[in-house]
């Protein structure tokens, strides 16, 4: 098997018990790193420090996804009731995913479509500094939605 040492010099094919003597002489192991080569080739390191550099790596490389998280209020929806909604999309702001706000409108509610734009544009005013709006407040139907977004920079 061709054999390369710890500081990546090759040492050549040598046979599999010398290369495995080398190995524990220098007090570290002998990994098979191309299986599949016509000489299979081996190096000389230290296998636990290399599984952990490469758990080390992986974990550096997974990101977050950004979710979105809805949060759903009512036209007649109480001012504490939602500073306690806004407070969760800040949270879910921060931790960098969208935020849809909805209004739902029920029955004769929908006589009263400005009560909920009014509420919408509270939750925006209350969001500005953690998010961007992403969508518009649109009515569909029984409701009306907007996207707010994370600010980059939070």
């Amino acid at each position: 098997m061709r054999v390369i040492d710890e500081e990546g010099e090759q040492l050549g094919i040598i046979p599999t018990e010398e290369a495995l003597n080398k190995a524990r002489a220098v007090g570290l192991d002998l990994v098979e790193v191309a299986p599949l080569a016509a000489p299979p080739v081996c190096r000389i390191m230290d296998y636990g420090k290399y599984k952990y550099q490469q758990n080390k790596k992986q974990h550096k490389s997974h990101s977050h996804h950004a979710k979105t998280k809805e949060i759903r209020l009512r036209p007649k929806t109480g001012d504490h009731d939602i500073e306690f909604k806004v407070k969760q999309a800040i949270t879910f702001l921060k931790h960098k995913d969208k935020v849809q706000v909805s209004i739902q409108f029920r029955g004769r509610e929908m006589a009263h479509v400005d009560e909920g734009h009014r509420v919408m544009k509270q939750v925006i005013a209350l969001l500005e500094e953690f998010g961007k709006v992403e969508s518009t407040p649109k009515q569909m139907g029984r409701r009306m939605m907007c996207t707010i977004a994370p600010k980059t920079g939070a």
